[in-house]
C-alpha cells in the first residue's frame, strides 16, 4: 500500500522574535532589525504558500510592546505603514488575503485606514490567509470574546468562545513557532494554541529562512497528534 504524503500544517503561527537583538549584535539601531524582519516575513509568506500552508498568523506588535522606548515604537508604526504601502500590491498578486487582528482603538487614524485598505484590497484572495496580530494580546482576545458574549446574553461555552475570538475566521494553529531562542508563548494565541505543536528555534527572526521553516515543518510531521486519544485510537482512525 502506498504511504500517504507527509502532513503539511494547515495553520502556522509564528512569534517573530529577535529583530532587536539581530540589529544590536551588528551595532545598528533596533528599528533596522525590524526592517530586516519585514524581509524575513516576505520570504516566509512565499515559502508557506509554496508548501501548501493555508493560514499564517504572525505576532507583529503585542499590546505590551507599547512599553518599549518611544523611539522604537514610533519607528515600528512608521515601518508598518510603509510596509503596507509596499507589500500589499505584491501580496494581492500572490493570492494572499490579509487580516489584521488586535485592538484598533489605540492606533492612529492613518494606521487604521491603512489596515482597512489592505484588508479590502486583498479580500478576494484565496491562496493563503495572512493574519497579522498587531496591538494584540492573548488575554485581551479572551476578555473581548467574553465581553462580546455577555453583551449578547450568550452563555460562555467553549463553542461560543471559539466563535467570539478574534481569529474565529480560521481554524486553530497546528504549528506554533517561536524564533529567537526563547521558550514561552508571550501572551500569543493563548486560547487557540491549546493543541498546537510547539517549535522553538534559536535563530533570530531576520535569520529565519526557508530551511528553518522546513525544519519546523519536519518536526511537526514527526509528532503524533492525539487530541486526548491514545496512540492506538489514532492509528485505528488513520488506517
Amino acid at each position: 500500500m502506498a504511504s500517504s504524503p507527509p502532513r503539511i500544517p494547515h495553520h502556522v503561527a509564528i512569534v517573530m522574535d529577535g529583530n532587536g537583538r539581530w540589529a544590536t549584535r551588528r551595532f545598528m539601531p533596533r528599528v533596522a532589525g525590524h526592517k530586516q524582519g519585514v524581509e524575513s516575513l516576505r520570504r516566509c509568506v512565499k515559502a508557506c504558500a509554496d508548501r501548501g500552508v493555508g493560514v499564517l498568523t504572525v505576532f507583529a506588535f503585542s499590546s505590551e510592546n507599547w512599553n518599549r522606548p518611544a523611539e522604537e515604537v514610533s519607528g515600528l508604526m512608521e515601518l508598518m505603514v510603509g510596509a503596507l504601502a509596499r507589500e500589499v500590491p505584491r501580496l494581492s498578486r500572490d493570492g494572499v488575503r490579509l487580516h489584521f487582528v488586535g485592538e484598533r482603538a489605540g492606533l492612529s487614524a492613518k494606521m487604521v485606514a491603512a489596515l482597512i485598505e489592505a484588508e479590502t484590497t486583498t479580500a478576494h484572495n484565496t491562496r493563503l490567509v495572512l493574519n497579522v496580530c498587531f496591538n494584540y494580546g492573548g488575554r485581551w482576545d479572551i476578555a473581548q470574546a467574553a465581553a462580546k458574549l455577555a453583551a449578547q446574553g450568550l452563555p460562555m461555552t467553549e463553542m461560543n468562545m471559539d466563535r467570539a475570538m478574534a481569529l474565529a475566521h480560521v481554524p486553530d494553529p497546528d504549528l506554533f513557532i517561536r524564533t529567537g531562542g526563547e521558550q514561552r508563548l508571550s501572551n500569543f494565541l493563548l486560547w487557540q494554541s491549546a493543541y498546537a505543536e510547539l517549535f522553538f528555534s534559536d535563530k533570530l527572526w531576520p535569520e529565519f529562512d526557508e530551511a528553518a521553516l522546513d525544519a519546523a515543518i519536519a518536526a511537526f510531521q514527526s509528532r503524533e497528534r492525539r487530541f486526548g486519544q491514545t496512540s492506538a485510537q489514532v492509528s485505528t482512525a488513520a488506517a
